[in-house]
């Protein structure tokens, strides 16, 4: 833990020692896994913050991960018969289990995960004006800094189901920036805030703030400010996380409309093929006809036949089935 310095200035008078706690002399010794686990944080914090929306299934299920945390961490605070009944390995694997759940089930139903993300939006923007709030005015009794949550919550949240780009923005920069903060409170060595907000809960007298706790606050409204900017100017611009469920949608209506707006195609029957016999061939009578006819000199029973032969020719030329031997049939004047 980080271990600061105070400079100590004793009163000759009364021999008292007077402590200046706002005269820090940084003289930091961090422990290694708190310094690994502060690192990743700030890196996601400062992801967050730039491209939160560009990373929207990581943000929902961070999202249902961060609320089942706080839900679980408070379960245990209130039932203290737990940490008899249960070890620290039993609690832990437990907490990760429902955490991994819960963030798995904002994930995949985005609406759900946009709740969460409004209700942890709205309590992060007022926990620190309630702290700030609680430097110079006492809040009490406890429901109404409780109240005030609630309602920025359930705010925040309706706001964000109706404008889910905006307050998605909105959110991960100042997660990112509350991030940052946290992050930087706990290199210098002091990680006050988390205090603050315990006592501003339990109603205990608040420690007043000395001018790097403010000018640590400060960071969280410039970071987040700069987020949101960077953000809707740059890495969120022109990206949505409703493109692909749309474009599935009008890609199958799509379909559907040239599905029903093109023609049946018909295909047409090729006639079927003549089976030809052995004994198709030109009759010597039909010749003998034909002859006749071009010199004028066959009677009119022969001119009939000629007829006829003549028409079983163009039906076997148009897909008829009668041979050309068949008998002609004969016309009685």
């Amino acid at each position: 833990m980080a271990v600061p310095s105070f400079n100590v200035t004793e009163e000759p008078e009364t021999g008292l020692a007077e402590v200046d706690i706002c005269a820090l002399e940084i003289n930091i010794k961090h422990e290694v896994i708190p310094s690994f686990v502060c690192s990743i944080c700030l890196s996601l914090g400062l992801i967050y913050c730039f491209f939160g929306y560009r990373c929207f299934k990581m943000v929902m299920f961070f999202s249902g991960f961060m609320f089942s945390s706080a839900a679980v961490l408070l379960f245990y605070h209130k039932e203290p018969v737990l940490d008899v009944k249960l070890g620290t390995e039993a609690k832990a694997g437990i907490g990760l289990a429902v955490d991994v759940l819960c963030g798995l089930t904002t994930m995949l139903v985005p609406t759900l995960g946009l709740i969460f993300s409004g209700m942890q939006l709205g309590s992060l923007l007022s926990l620190p004006l309630l702290v700030v709030i609680g430097q110079f005015h006492s809040l009490t009794p406890v429901w109404v800094p409780l109240s005030a949550l609630l309602a920025a919550g359930i705010i925040t949240a309706v706001l964000t189901l109706q404008w889910q780009k905006l307050f998605t923005i909105i959110y991960t920069s100042v997660l990112g920036a509350t991030t940052v903060m946290l992050c930087v409170d706990y290199m210098i060595g002091t990680f006050m805030l988390p205090d603050q907000v315990y006592d501003l809960l339990c109603q205990a007298a608040p420690r007043q703030l000395c001018w790097f706790n403010w000018a640590i606050i400060g960071i969280w409204p410039t970071l987040s400010l700069i987020g949101v900017l960077v953000q809707w100017r740059f890495t969120a611009k022109g990206v949505s996380h409703r493109d692909d469920k749309k474009q599935k949608k009008y890609i199958k209506k799509h379909r559907h409309r040239e599905t029903r707006a093109r023609p049946r195609a018909y295909r047409r029957r090729r006639p079927p093929l003549l089976n030809r016999y052995a004994g198709d061939v030109l009759a010597p009578s039909y010749l003998r006809s034909l002859q006749e006819h071009r010199m004028g000199t066959g009677s009119s029973t022969s001119s009939v036949s000629t007829i006829t032969h003549t028409l079983i020719d163009f039906d076997y030329e148009t897909g008829s089935m009668v041979p050309l031997t068949a008998s002609s049939p004969v016309f009685n004047f």
